[in-house]
């Protein structure tokens, strides 16, 4: 685990040394789980952000975009239940003053158990090689078995408990199983209560007439209330979809780890209304769909696991998270959820406006169902900058920190460097600059040795530099070299652009 909290040090400190982030208004001591992109982390969040529009909206005919605002009619979060039931099972450790999401604590407790077993199976593995029968292992052996059915009703009765509201079980359970404050041990717990994570704000001039609105939680419900204002001005048949980037406010109490849990923070989002009876064949498809986004980056297959839900939502019947392994373990990156009718019935009985759709190859009006995906921006900005940062020793015994940014993500996708700073060569990178710019994101660089520069460049994840030479202004040639590979290549000016065009396409990367 040290190990995994080093790396995740590590991820924190570059990504302030390379203009990623930075904490918010940092010259007043910061704001507790607010944060600021630099330079290089709004090029790298554009990106991510396009290519997910890109593939979501883009490259599906039934699918179209909507910027909702942030700020919408009171009532609307009344009928989504966010008044009522948005919130959080929180628990005060009376020892160390520190604050915890009840559910968390124990499903951390959960996942060491499911640690324990994989760790019986690996060495089981390795024990008898190639005959080794895992399902057969697994199916039979005491000690696995004693793990996998711990962890599957430690996380049934806590499902049971929430779903009840019976708080004193949450409690009771985590006493029951010993733990411990994660930073001090100590197994000294207050009662378990709920907290809204709404922020509340006035709409108004005088403090009198204000109305009180919230700012929103999630960017799904102006999917909803937008439904048929989308279906009939784009002529929409069922199944379609809507999608939505944009920012969302929760008061997290426990906001930590970073950027993976923020007050402030980004969610790529699509509803896809279907015909209800369909929903499970769409969930399952956007499920496979989703995945298949994910690796399309290159960040290993190995690093994604489905996760289905023991505890759904009042308005789910099924529900899935894709979890990724993050420096600190294998958490929620992007929810996939079949939310049934209940968004736009609660909008219609709130609202007292019909959101139906008439079905001419059925003949008849219904309302529809939605499948939903839902990543967060910036829980996906973590992922890709965790998984990238790499230490690499070489041949020579010296070593390199690099940045190994997918290149369709890197913020910048060429350096330029004249090999010294006179003759004439300042002036040719300066016009292969001025080409490239038009199309892609590119910089300039001319301080200190090449070797120097190459260094800075892959740590600050930049694919490609070129560099312009004394024989450039021979034969218009200049090296590229790779970041990933390290590796040189002579190529004429002219064919620069078209190298990275291949190495930066939608279409290579998606498909």
């Amino acid at each position: 685990m040290a190990n995994n909290e080093d790396q995740f040090k590590k991820v924190i400190s570059h990504a302030k040394e390379y203009g990623y982030i930075f904490a918010s208004s940092e010259i007043y001591d910061g704001l507790s789980a607010v944060y600021d992109y630099g330079q290089n982390g709004v090029e790298l969040k554009k990106n991510i952000r396009e290519y997910w529009w890109k593939s979501m909206v883009n490259m599906h005919q039934n699918i179209v975009g909507i910027d909702a605002a942030i700020l919408m009619h009171p009532t609307t979060w009344k009928a989504s239940g966010h008044v009522d039931a948005f919130n959080d099972p929180l628990i005060d450790n009376k020892d160390s003053k520190k604050r915890y999401r009840a559910d968390v604590l124990i499903e951390d407790y959960a996942e060491k158990l499911h640690q324990k077993a994989e760790k019986e199976i690996e060495k089981a593995r390795k024990r008898f090689g190639d005959s080794f029968d895992e399902a057969q292992f697994v199916a039979t052996n005491e000690r696995v078995i004693r793990y996998k059915t711990e962890q599957r009703e430690v996380l049934e009765r806590m499902a049971r408990s929430l779903e009840t509201e019976n708080l004193a079980d949450v409690k009771a359970l985590i006493e029951e199983l010993g733990i411990a404050d994660p930073d001090t041990g100590s197994k000294n717990w207050t009662d378990v209560r709920q907290f809204n994570l709404m922020f509340g704000t006035k709409l108004g001039a005088s403090a009198d007439s204000a109305m009180d609105l919230y700012l929103r939680p999630e960017t799904a419900q102006g999917i909803f209330v937008n439904f048929l204002n989308v279906q009939k001005s784009g002529r929409m048949k069922i199944p379609f979809g809507i999608a939505q980037t944009g920012k969302a406010f929760r008061n997290e109490i426990v906001a930590r780890q970073f950027i993976f849990r923020m007050r402030e923070f980004e969610q790529m989002e699509m509803q896809f209304f279907v015909r209800p009876g369909e929903e499970m064949k769409w969930y399952n498809y956007w499920k496979e769909t989703r995945l298949h986004w994910h690796l399309s980056l290159g960040m290993g297959e190995e690093n994604y696991r489905f996760h289905d839900h023991e505890k759904l939502a009042h308005y789910a019947n099924a529900a899935a998270d894709i979890e990724f392994n993050f420096p600190f373990g294998f958490k929620e990156l992007e929810g996939i959820h079949s939310r049934t009718d209940f968004d736009l019935k609660a909008h219609e009985e709130f609202s007292g406006k019909k959101l139906q759709f008439f079905d001419h190859e059925l003949n008849k009006n219904y309302t529809p169902y939605v499948v939903e995906t839902s990543i967060g921006l910036d829980r996906m900005f973590l992922a890709v900058m965790s998984n990238a940062l790499q230490e690499e020793t070489l041949e020579d015994g010296s070593s390199r920190t690099v940045l190994k940014i997918p290149s369709i993500l890197a913020p910048v996708k060429a350096a330029v460097l004249p090999l010294v700073k006179k003759d004439g060569l300042p002036e040719i990178a300066q016009t292969i600059i001025d080409d490239l710019q038009w199309d892609y994101n590119v910089s300039y660089d001319e301080k200190d040795a090449v070797g120097r520069r190459y260094r800075r460049q892959d740590a600050a994840g930049t694919p490609f530099c070129i560099t312009v030479d004394h024989q450039t202004k021979e034969d218009n040639t200049v090296t590229i070299r790779y970041r990933d590979t390290m590796e040189q290549e002579r190529i004429g000016i002219s064919e620069v652009s078209e190298k990275i065009k291949e190495s930066i396409s939608f279409k290579i990367w998606l498909k």
